[in-house]
């Protein structure tokens, strides 16, 4: 099975776009346009994204996976680079054609529901959650932790604030699971941040000050948690 992940390091396009033309080369006909798809994603990623488009459009829809590709990374960047309209189509597309392949399936509604009007975004999060739970496949399975946060952050926009620290309690019970810890750190600040905002602010502060002893211990500083350590800490209004 192609491994696409051991390809990319989102936090440095160029030079997951090395890794990915290399690839190219070895790969097997049908792997290639798969890579294609990725190679565009690196490229637009960049902010080149005529470049991207211009990838995708040499890219053989051979297969109903790629197919779904395709339309997904043409509506990324037609999103990233600020044509949401644009993007929708390709996405639903991308939602249709990647039925029966969990993982692009569910990277497409989690696509498609990031612009979705409220009442569609949650039914989007809420069937792509419910396609990753159920998924044989491992990578489909790990899309939950960030689903959840996801469903989390819609529910914080509301100020539905129960409904958003049950979600990200799950998230971070996920992201537990998957055993990344800096990942699994950002969980938990996401779990303090509503605490607080439900006025539970012995335990949010707790929280923070254990997120903080942690990220001093590894050389790490996170300015979020600075943020919520100084409201946390600040003297009742009023007070002296």
């Amino acid at each position: 099975m192609l491994d696409l992940t051991s390809l990319w390091d989102f936090d440095d396009p160029a030079a997951s776009e090395t890794r990915f033309r290399l690839a190219i080369r070895g790969a097997s006909p049908r792997d290639q346009h798969v890579l294609m798809t990725q190679l565009a994603r690196a490229v637009g990623l960049q902010g080149r994204y005529d470049d991207g488009l211009g990838l995708l459009a040499a890219t053989t829809a051979v297969d109903s996976e790629v197919t779904a590709r395709i339309h997904l990374e043409r509506g990324r960047i037609l999103r990233t680079r600020g044509l949401p309209d644009d993007a929708r189509p390709e996405l639903e597309a991308a939602v249709a054609a990647a039925v029966g392949c969990d993982e692009v399936h569910v990277d497409a509604l989690h696509m498609l529901a990031l612009d979705a009007p409220r009442d569609e975004q949650s039914a989007l999060h809420e069937e792509a959650l419910r396609i990753a739970r159920a998924s044989k496949d491992l990578r489909a399975r790990d899309w939950d932790a960030s689903l959840l946060n996801n469903i989390g952050m819609a529910h914080a926009d509301a100020g539905e604030w129960h409904d958003a620290l049950a979600a990200f309690e799950n998230a971070w019970g996920a992201r537990e699971r998957q055993g990344h810890a800096g990942r699994t750190r950002i969980a938990r600040w996401m779990v303090a941040w509503a605490l607080r905002h439900l006025d539970r602010t012995t335990d949010a502060l707790l929280m923070q000050r254990a997120l903080k002893a942690e990220l001093t211990a590894i050389g790490e500083h996170d300015p979020h948690v600075d943020e919520e350590l100084a409201l946390l800490e600040a003297p009742p209004a009023g007070g002296r």
